[in-house]
């Protein structure tokens, strides 16, 4: 198991590499002067490129690319060139409430997709499969953006439930959560409806009802647990979705997370601040996909790392 995750863990230096490299490259050929959203208007071309000097811009992108490469590797990854602060203490303020925005709704995910799933498939072709199916393909149809604002518009603004904006309650947390969280609902819902359904049709199944057990402990025990699996892909999947996801819930709901910052930073071409960001999000996907895969281990015994 060790060398296993320790080799898991080595190819994922080549993989943030490249990652680095595609998001250096494409900012670099995106259209827009950072020095140039940073002076005045009334700048002149001198003022410009006094500020390209400072900020680095003028050396040659390898060597741009160097000292960007160089930094990563010591947890540098620069100032931000608009509030000249550094890019770790931007990330590292802005954490906390994209952590508390992901984990809300992937605990929203999970329980609702798992139990809708477990439901619909216990009792298929039922009235209340029907309605569990029509419900997810609503769910994977709406845009989170457009749900977020009818949320908003309902809870927030029609009946005062809920507040529209804010940040630090559970109060504020709900809208954003059920927003992010509604698309993978849905995802989370029929996989473990159709991984069920291929379990519940296996012969230990059909042994363990013929012995008499209860259809609810069948169903829990011996077909749940082994349906798992392919469940835990798609919620570890999800988990990446949730994090790209959050870059539009937060800037609908103007929550302070790293989404927004993102957004911000590619608004006004803070190169530094996006290159972190997207290496963040590139980290904490291949971790969970990592933690994803060693989970299998403990819901089927017959799975074994070497």
């Amino acid at each position: 198991m060790f060398t296993y995750v320790l080799g898991r863990l080595l190819h994922l230096i080549p993989t943030l590499v490249g990652v680095s490299f595609v998001v250096f490259l494409v900012l670099r050929l995106t259209p827009g002067d950072p020095a140039r959203q940073l002076v005045a208007a009334d700048a002149t071309e001198a003022d410009v490129q006094r500020v390209r000097q400072e900020l680095g811009l003028d050396d040659p992108l390898y060597a741009q690319y160097a000292r960007f490469l160089g930094g990563a590797v010591h947890g540098d990854f620069g100032r931000s060139f608009r509030t000249r602060q550094p890019v770790t203490a931007e990330i590292g303020s802005r954490l906390p409430a994209t952590i508390q925005l992901a984990l809300a709704s992937l605990v929203v995910s999970v329980l609702l997709g798992v139990a809708s799933g477990v439901v619909s498939g216990a009792r298929q072709y039922s009235l209340l499969d029907h309605a569990t199916m029509v419900a997810t393909l609503l769910g994977v149809s709406v845009p989170g953006f457009w749900l977020g604002l009818m949320l908003m518009w309902g809870f927030g603004v029609k009946l005062h439930w809920l507040p529209t904006t804010g940040y630090g309650s559970w109060q504020a947390l709900v809208l954003p959560a059920v927003s992010l969280s509604a698309a993978s609902v849905a995802i989370i819902a029929r996989m473990t409806r159709s991984s069920l359904l291929e379990v519940l049709r296996q012969d230990f199944v059909r042994t363990a009802r013929a012995k008499g057990l209860r259809p609810n402990r069948v169903v829990l025990v011996h077909g749940l647990r082994n349906a798992l699996i392919p469940t835990v892909t798609v919620v570890g999947l999800q988990l990446g979705g949730l994090l790209a996801g959050a870059v539009i819930i937060e800037t609908v709901f103007a929550w302070p997370g790293i989404g927004r910052l993102l957004v911000d930073a590619v608004a006004n071409r803070d190169y530094t601040v996006v290159q972190g960001t997207t290496l963040l999000f590139a980290v904490i996907f291949m971790l969970t996909n990592l933690l994803v895969d060693l989970s299998y281990a403990y819901l089927d015994p017959r799975i074994r790392y070497g």
